[in-house]
């Protein structure tokens, strides 16, 4: 597969995303500059951790506006997938293309940490690999990664088997530990910890690996009502 890495002013972790893909997985993976109209014959794109735009106004709310969100919009309309990470994570939800959003967090402190994360289902493209209830470490660094929505947002989240990943020792006080979730048609996926920087042996974890294997992978799942279609 081939994956497209949306770089914003500001983004610093798109090599890391780059490199976990291309080196890491051994899948081809290119730069898409956020002023981009379009992004050709990609699989799959990646929205990077960083500070996009400086964070002004709040995370993510101007870079909801680059001329790159309009493709990245009709790539998930037509069933591409979109992978969310930290600062990804926010944009998503300031586009409207995931519910909620991320606020400062509870402590109001910045937090950069491993924390130990579950798996809530496998019925995704981002999960397929893994198993219901395995447990990841990964690193998350950020401080406005407290995830709210609202009761009937959540409890549709819930219903929907949408919740992907909650923390197991919540860094920054999330609703329901959620640290990740899907969008209704389940191609586009937001999440707060950084797989990209667990998928490599040498910085001491490989635990994100599953999470970009899978997307790199994906597959059909045994759940009629809730499968997304794989390619």
């Amino acid at each position: 597969m081939k994956v497209g890495v949306v770089v914003f002013p500001g983004s610093n972790c798109d090599h890391d995303a780059w490199f976990a893909v291309s080196q890491n997985l051994h899948h081809q993976a290119e730069f898409i500059w956020h002023e981009s109209a379009s992004f050709g014959d990609v699989d799959a794109v990646i929205l990077p951790g960083g500070f996009s735009y400086g964070d002004y106004l709040r995370c993510g709310a101007i870079a909801k506006f680059s001329p790159v969100m309009n493709a990245v919009k009709r790539f998930a309309k037509d069933g591409g997938f979109v992978l969310g990470i930290c600062n990804g994570f926010q944009i998503l939800t300031e586009a409207g293309l995931l519910p909620g959003a991320l606020v400062r967090n509870a402590n109001r402190k910045f937090v950069c940490r491993s924390v130990a994360l579950e798996i809530v289902t496998t019925n995704s493209p981002f999960t397929h690999n893994a198993a219901k209830g395995q447990t990841l470490k990964l690193p998350v660094a950020h401080g406005e990664g407290c995830y709210v929505a609202d009761k009937r947002t959540l409890d549709q989240l819930e219903s929907e088997d949408r919740i992907v990943f909650r923390y197991r020792d919540n860094p920054n006080g999330s609703v329901r530990d959620i640290a990740g979730i899907l969008s209704s048609e389940r191609n586009v996926m937001g999440m707060m910890p950084h797989p990209e920087r667990a998928s490599d042996s040498l910085v001491g974890s490989t635990d994100g690996a599953v999470i970009l294997a899978s997307m790199l992978a994906p597959a059909p799942v045994n759940t009629p009502a809730l499968a997304f279609s794989g390619s």
